[in-house]
């Protein structure tokens, strides 16, 4: 594994923790800039030519990660096997594309979101989902074949408007599960309004009275950018309801009995060790209806 970015050691550790996972604020604090990301993008997209129908698994647990690629194997498109650092690539499938997003950055911590946010550079259209998600293969099936209808400059998310978690007026799209399109990425990004959290500090909002007009109106998490290009400025966004697949999301949210939240002291998630601390993938696909030997088999 490559060691951290030499331009980054006198950066604190959350902030950089606040940067792999997308938020530009921090991306702004750590003095990064984007043109190395554009640099490192060019790499990711010479992986990817010629592939269709790419869905990205991100890995935070191997045995997660596996499972993740059969299914989107089940559904017909080719998983793109990206890793948080601190975790390490994963073993793939032989039809599987390993990508090191990080190669060239180097950052301690990396995130899908941090991807995303750049999917113009690089696809023609993504796929994404959590890395603790969970979906059975019909169901994979049925999503698939919407993600694939997807016109470009639209995009697929799923609709985070749920009472329990959130009031008044729904506040962001979730990227537990959906699929974006070169086009809608790159509108997103030029309009400073995409996956990354706290678009008031995006580099393209530049003028002061939508920066602040953003930081008093848009909510900070990731997603709300999305809700925001669709709101002020015509993105087409189709949402997929939450209800109709966060029952695979094995987290706290879901299932707030099988997990305990980290300490509010210490917000630097470790899925892998969240997830080796419950029930394991075997059981998971059990209670999802989902054959965990079937699906394996070669």
């Amino acid at each position: 594994m490559n060691s951290i970015n030499p331009l980054l050691r006198e950066v604190d550790e959350r902030t950089l923790y606040l940067m792999g996972l997308g938020d530009w604020q921090a991306f702004h604090a750590a003095n990064m800039k984007v043109e190395s990301v554009f640099e490192a993008a060019a790499r990711w997209s010479t992986a990817l030519q010629g592939v269709d129908r790419p869905w990205l698994v991100w890995n935070a647990h191997d045995d997660w990660c596996l499972v993740q690629q059969r299914l989107v194997e089940a559904a017909g498109w080719t998983p793109v096997v990206g890793f948080d650092p601190r975790v390490g690539a994963p073993p793939v499938t032989a039809k599987a594309i390993p990508v090191n997003f990080n190669e060239t950055l180097r950052l301690p911590f990396m995130a899908p979101h941090f991807v995303l946010e750049f999917l113009f550079l690089f696809a023609d259209r993504l796929a994404f989902w959590h890395s603790d998600l969970l979906i059975p293969i019909a169901k994979m099936r049925e999503l698939a074949a919407r993600f694939d209808a997807l016109k470009p400059g639209e995009v697929m998310a799923t609709s985070l408007f749920r009472p329990l978690r959130f009031w008044r007026k729904p506040r962001r799209y979730w990227e537990l599960v959906g699929c974006s399109t070169r086009e809608a990425s790159r509108d997103q990004f030029e309009r400073g309004a995409g996956w990354w959290s706290y678009i008031h500090a995006h580099v393209n909002c530049r003028a002061s009275a939508e920066r602040e007009r953003r930081e008093k109106k848009v909510y900070w998490d990731h997603g709300a950018g999305i809700k925001y290009w669709h709101d002020e400025y015509g993105g087409k966004v189709i949402g997929i309801p939450v209800d109709s697949v966060d029952r695979g999301h094995f987290s706290p949210v879901t299932y707030p009995n099988l997990y305990k939240r980290l300490p509010e002291g210490n917000r630097n998630r470790n899925l892998r060790s969240q997830l080796d601390a419950t029930v394991g993938v075997v059981a998971a696909c059990d209670k999802m209806g989902i054959s965990y030997a079937d699906l394996m088999r070669d």
